[in-house]
């Protein structure tokens, strides 16, 4: 008889706004991710890692214990609170924790705190990605006894692919996505399963009961369209949605098919979704490539909200729309022209951990 699901034990999904108990983050280390951009990338995660340590734990994954001490005392120069700093020795291929990180689920009773983590494959594009998948398990193994791994279907024994930039959620049973990264023929994650398939596992592992199924990412992007670069929850029935100005851009017509399928959307509780718009920065580019600059990869943690920033005209007015949107956090903006070399910027590099209450 196989273990009961998140959903069989009363689980939930708590939304990224709820208080958290800690982030995670890996310290980077591998150089080819920001070509010619490496040396500035270690003061990028340092102010990350200094905003978080003020407001809740941050937890690092470090390729060995001297690397862990050299981390910190890096970290010790901006002024961390190095008290806040948990390190875990874990081997990284790359530094963005979001894709191969667990995704939590609080319980009121039995597991109090519960892990799923989904299998890993480097985005179906990056061979070199064992360590990730690893380092994910480590860290859900360290945080509690009760982990899923969820597998396709009960006909078989292969685990379900998905990484944490792909999903983002309400906290109240509904979930966003889009179609090109978990439906998609090129770089397919699960193949044969069709949409009414996945959304069976995510219901039953992430107790969702509506998924709101977005066309496409942003350009630019090497993940096949993570939502996290497109559209976020900012509270129940509240997505802000990336829109471009600009109708000669390659973005334009994606994100507006984007804002009529959300618009006329209503989530798990039938309640219609408003739809806010979020300025795209002016694109930016590397070695003739499109980045994937977006400020929808902001990250809430308690108290705080960072902002990816791009020394651009928006910048300011985004970060003045975010402010109002979450009036009871400090908005952040972190310089992320370097970061985003990478292919991936604040929320890619971070995950959250939600905090055990009374009341879970």
């Amino acid at each position: 008889m196989s273990a009961p699901s998140p959903r069989e034990l009363g689980l939930r999904w708590p939304a990224e706004w709820e208080p958290q108990r800690a982030t995670w983050l890996a310290w980077p280390h591998n150089s080819e991710d920001w070509p010619g951009k490496f040396q500035g990338i270690e003061w990028v995660f340092c102010e990350i890692i200094r905003r978080l340590a003020e407001t809740e734990k941050v937890g690092l994954l470090v390729e060995s214990e001297a690397a862990g001490q050299a981390a910190l005392r890096t970290l010790a120069s901006v002024g961390t609170n190095l008290a806040s700093v948990e390190l875990l020795v874990a081997a990284t291929n790359r530094s963005w924790t979001r894709d191969y990180s667990p995704t939590w689920l609080l319980g009121s009773s039995g597991p109090r705190l519960g892990a799923v983590k989904w299998r890993f494959n480097g985005w179906a594009r990056y061979p070199n990605h064992d360590l990730d998948e690893a380092a994910g398990e480590r860290i859900a193994r360290a945080r509690t006894s009760a982990c899923w791994f969820p597998e396709r279907s009960a006909a078989d024994a292969v685990r379900f692919v998905l990484e944490g930039g792909a999903i983002d959620g309400d906290g109240e049973g509904t979930l966003l996505t889009t179609s090109d990264c978990l439906l998609g023929r090129v770089h397919e994650r699960n193949p044969g399963l069709d949409q009414a398939a996945i959304e069976r596992v995510l219901g039953e592992y992430l107790v969702v009961d509506k998924v709101l199924w977005l066309p496409a990412g942003i350009a630019g992007d090497d993940t096949s369209g993570h939502v996290d670069d497109l559209a976020r929850f900012v509270a129940p029935a509240r997505v802000v949605l990336a829109r471009e100005s600009d109708s000669r851009d390659e973005n334009y017509l994606p994100l507006e098919r984007a804002r009529e399928m959300l618009s006329g959307e209503r989530d798990a509780k039938g309640r219609r979704i408003e739809v806010i718009a979020l300025p795209m920065p002016s694109p930016r580019y590397q070695a003739g490539e499109r980045l994937p600059a977006s400020y929808a990869n902001f990250l809430i943690a308690n108290g705080l909200v960072l902002v990816p920033t791009f020394n651009d005209p928006q910048d300011r007015h985004v970060l003045g729309l975010l402010s109002e949107l979450f009036p009871d956090r400090q908005v952040v903006g972190i310089h992320c022209l370097d970061l985003v070399w990478g292919l991936g910027s604040i929320h890619c590099s971070t995950h959250q951990e939600p905090a055990i209450s009374d009341a879970t």
